[in-house]
């Protein structure tokens, strides 16, 4: 049963006596070790949800939350699919889409890009591609003026500017009397997006959805149907809804799936750097150990007069446990604290460091994220807190067995 006298023991033995200044010192370094352990366990990954939720914002810019087509490629009366999908209260906005591969050239050069036919008046509401754009203007994509917009990377391969003529090359053919012809338009570039992922700013380019139509033959259908929902982490489990709700030749992917490679490496990479950073926190727990077997061997002289006056060899276990869960409460603690202030400030402090030094960690002429976000997870925090916890308690078993065994007529002998 635990009494009051194991606390107050365990609590007394924490504090340093003059001969043992060496075994506090110990005991100190263990408890920051831990406390540094935790600190950059919060900070790293904390620093990685901020980048996630950076790239992820970027891509679901451009990609959807969820689309609607057809196996076959094409939807027929898309206006009555949307008004059949807006009963369901997770869907903000929808927009149709036409989308194909093409060749875009301007002089000699030269790139492949993906064609997005879009109805300017609707995309707004299922991307931010319109708070992206750098020149020109949404707007200016009028259906039969055979407007384009670049990708500010596809603008550079291209050497192209607001004004200038691009031909679009379609993958679709004209059969004519003197044989098989390409399907070529010459567009006009409208404006420059620049959404900061290469992958859309290298190969995508948006035209009005009814040139996009007559580039591809599509007549008057569409590729299909771009849903933006309430919650984007709802977007499977609508998918897997409306699969079943829509009848016929319907296809219906959500982000996750599109995007599955990329999400998978960051989870990965994230779990990874928790096994890494986790084994710092481990190293300062087990110098618990080091630090208990001194304090034992220390004070085996009064272990063997509590076992003489009474003290049963659980007690004295559960001091010694005391002593190293206190180490360990603390430095998890400090831990805790360091690791939430600088989640909470990394964004503050390293363009000071960077100012203080003169130096620029993620240049902005390179990286399309300059700054270092930071997203603290208060679920994150609780995790690494109660793992320090059971590795620093798991450190004081050993020890604390040891002081248990302790033979009160052997450690009495010599004194």
């Amino acid at each position: 049963m635990f009494r009051p006298l194991e606390l107050f023991v365990g609590l007394r033995y924490t504090h340093s006596r003059r001969r043992t200044h060496f075994i506090s010192f110990i005991s100190l370094t263990s408890m920051l070790g831990i406390a540094l352990g935790v600190t950059a366990l919060i900070t790293v990954l904390s620093v990685m949800n901020g980048f996630e939720k950076e790239l992820r914002d970027r891509i679901l810019g451009m990609a959807s939350h969820a689309t609607v087509t057809t196996y076959a490629g094409k939807l027929a009366n898309w206006p009555s699919l949307s008004q059949t999908l807006q009963n369901q209260p997770s869907i903000l906005a929808m927009a149709p889409y036409v989308q194909g591969e093409s060749m875009l050239s301007q002089g000699t050069r030269v790139s492949g890009a993906l064609i997005r036919g879009i109805l300017p008046e609707l995309e707004g509401g299922v991307s931010d591609v319109v708070s992206h754009i750098k020149g020109g203007d949404l707007g200016k994509l009028k259906e039969g003026e055979y407007g384009i917009i670049l990708g500010s990377e596809l603008a550079v391969a291209l050497g192209a500017g607001i004004g200038d003529l691009v031909t679009v090359v379609s993958p679709q053919v004209t059969i004519g009397p003197t044989g098989i012809l390409p399907r070529l338009r010459r567009f006009t570039v409208v404006g420059i997006f620049e959404v900061g992922m290469y992958e859309y700013d290298r190969g995508v380019a948006l035209v009005h959805i009814k040139d996009a139509a007559r580039l591809f033959k599509l007549d008057d259908n569409v590729t299909g149907l771009r849903l933006k929902l309430k919650d984007i982490y709802d977007a499977p489990a609508l998918a897997r809804q409306l699969s079943v709700q829509l009848q016929g030749d319907y296809r219906v992917e959500d982000w996750t799936r599109q995007h599955a490679n990329f999400f998978r490496a960051v989870k990965t990479e994230k779990r990874v750097m928790f096994i890494i950073l986790t084994l710092i926190v481990a190293v300062a727990a087990f110098n618990i150990v080091s630090t208990l077997i001194m304090v034992v061997t220390d004070k085996r002289s009064d272990i063997a007069i509590l076992r003489t006056l009474g003290t049963s060899p659980g007690s004295i276990m559960t001091i010694f446990i005391i002593q190293g869960v206190v180490i360990g409460v603390l430095g998890t603690a400090l831990g805790v604290a360091g690791g939430v202030g600088l989640a909470l400030n990394v964004e503050t402090i390293v363009p000071a460091i960077e100012k203080l030094f003169n130096v620029e960690f993620l240049a902005a002429d390179v990286y399309y994220i300059s700054s270092v976000p930071s997203e603290l997870h208060w679920e994150d925090v609780w995790v690494m807190a109660s793992v320090a916890m059971v590795l620093s308690l798991l450190a004081t078993l050993y020890p604390a067995w040891r002081a248990a065994r302790t033979h009160p007529a052997e450690a009495l002998r010599y004194e």
